[in-house]
């Protein structure tokens, strides 16, 4: 499928078309399927370069462009799920399909899920949103130093991600390792591969991500409760949701691990001993489908309106979508406004990437789950596919315009640039091509193509990632990559 870029925007012709005549001609079933062959070849880069035709993307050359051997997607409209798809395989071997029923790791999706657990104890007056955590911490507790002596990590700061506590994310353990306790996990202390987590700035005064924040939540419902996490889990949200293909169990046990997904590398490479196991499970130890977080989002949008409470009231699902610090609610993510306000969040663990998005009034939301470390590439590109079809705000792409320079100008640009990431030297080679650059990632042998939109400035059209070259304080070059907020500097050999 084409799109034509503009100046005045992008025109998806044959979309408008095939929409107005899914309106008028087709029930609703068939229209359906036709909706999903479409958004499977629609497929939309990060950008567009104004003035050429963009052909749309299959869902299956994109898989095999970023090594992703299985990909499941759920989508839901006016209230229902109407389609939910496997693709490609569980396995880099392909031995299983993906279907509908298999689980993925939801990674960080764990966090507003377990949220919701939290809160149903806060409306059951067992917890306060804003007291101090220690006061419901049994046999830990959490570090008191000069950061929280006048504002204390509470319940809304875990949740919103403000509490100023340590440890960003966890990388997950091996099946070769020890898996330490969540004391353990608590103390930084081994067999724990992740730091201590305590405030080393005062709570209530910044946003910074913390999946430590989320252990001590875990702590918290597990003392509260006398039960096991999973247990709690399974009994306060999974089971009310009817989220049957869920479990914070880990690690999984064997006999969910029939229809699992086996993590994979950006290489493509299977993850030794298929998956990591989370302990962390509140902040990552999730394994559920698409169609199951879509069963957590149906019920956060009929609570949001009034019309159910199978865990959280409507005046808590409020307080939930109520944006705190860098729009994050109590668990989910929030954005938009008016009619178009969504909530959801992303996930990342070893080997898996998967992305939840929903609407508050719409009836609308997405879910799509990945085995692959290069997912968060595809996942993209198919919410735009999603977004060019159902008309949303978000996820579109953007345009550029290039900048032209002469075959000896690129030429300039090319070599070998490294970059030490943590000890780990990096290699980034780049050649000169028609009208850009191509660049070759030795660590991984990842091949992409970046075009000109200054002198020195370039960008890669399928991902939105920009490079920027420049001399260096030392008189050399140097090539400073912009990505996902994130800077890197690459100094050319």
């Amino acid at each position: 499928m084409k799109y034509l870029s503009s100046t005045h925007g992008i025109v998806s012709i044959l979309i408008s078309g095939l929409l107005i005549f899914l309106a008028s001609c087709t029930p609703k079933g068939e229209e359906d399927l036709l909706l999903i062959e479409t958004i499977e070849n629609s497929l939309l880069p990060s950008i567009l370069i104004e003035g050429q035709d963009t052909e749309g993307f299959n869902i299956h050359e994109r898989m095999k462009n970023y090594n992703i051997p299985g990909v499941s997607i759920a989508f839901m409209n006016d209230g229902e799920i109407v389609w939910s798809r496997g693709y490609g395989f569980t396995t880099a071997d392909s031995s299983r399909k993906v279907d509908e029923h298999t689980l993925f790791q939801a990674a960080s999706i764990s966090k507003p899920v377990a949220a919701m657990a939290a809160l149903s104890m806060v409306e059951e007056g067992k917890l306060d949103l804003d007291e101090n955590v220690n006061n419901y911490l049994a046999d830990w507790q959490v570090e008191e130093n000069l950061f929280t002596e006048t504002h204390k990590v509470s319940l809304r700061r875990l949740l919103s991600h403000s509490a100023g506590l340590t440890v960003h994310g966890f990388g997950g353990y091996s099946q070769e390792d020890d898996v330490p306790d969540i004391v353990q996990i608590l103390n930084g202390t081994e067999p724990a591969n992740s730091g201590r987590i305590f405030p080393d700035t005062t709570p209530g005064a910044m946003y910074r991500y913390s999946g430590g924040g989320y252990t001590v939540m875990q702590k918290m419902l597990t003392d509260l409760s006398g039960k096991e996490f999973p247990e709690l889990m399974l009994e306060t949200v999974l089971s009310k949701l009817g989220m049957e293909n869920s479990t914070y169990l880990q690690p999984l046990p064997e006999e969910y691990q029939g229809n699992a997904a086996s993590g994979h590398l950006t290489d493509g490479e299977e993850i030794e001993g298929q998956f990591h196991t989370y302990p962390e499970m509140a902040a990552a130890g999730l394994w559920t489908t698409p169609t199951d977080l879509l069963k957590y989002a149906r019920e956060v949008q009929l609570s949001y309106e009034g019309k159910s409470n199978k865990v959280l009231s409507r005046e808590m699902v409020h307080e939930m979508l109520t944006p705190q610090m860098n729009n994050h609610g109590l668990g989910p993510g929030t954005g938009g406004e008016g009619e178009n306000i969504t909530f959801g969040h992303g996930g990342s663990n070893a080997g898996f990437r998967c992305q939840l998005l929903a609407f508050t009034r719409q009836g609308q939301g997405v879910a799509v789950m990945t085995n692959g470390d290069m997912g968060g590439y595809l996942m993209d590109e198919i919410l735009r596919a999603f977004s060019e079809v159902y008309e949303w705000s978000m996820y579109k792409p953007e345009l550029k315009s290039l900048w032209p320079l002469e075959d000896k100008e690129l030429e300039a640009f090319a070599g070998k640039y490294l970059l030490n990431y943590y000890g780990q030297e990096l290699v980034l080679e780049l050649s000169s091509e028609e009208g850009g650059l191509k660049g070759f990632q030795l660590w991984d042998n990842l091949i992409f193509h970046i075009y000109p939109e200054a002198e020195n400035r370039f960008f890669n059209p399928e991902d939105g990632v920009v490079f920027v070259f420049q001399e260096n304080s030392e008189g050399g070059q140097e090539m400073i990559v912009h990505q996902f907020g994130r800077e890197y500097s690459f100094k050319k050999l």
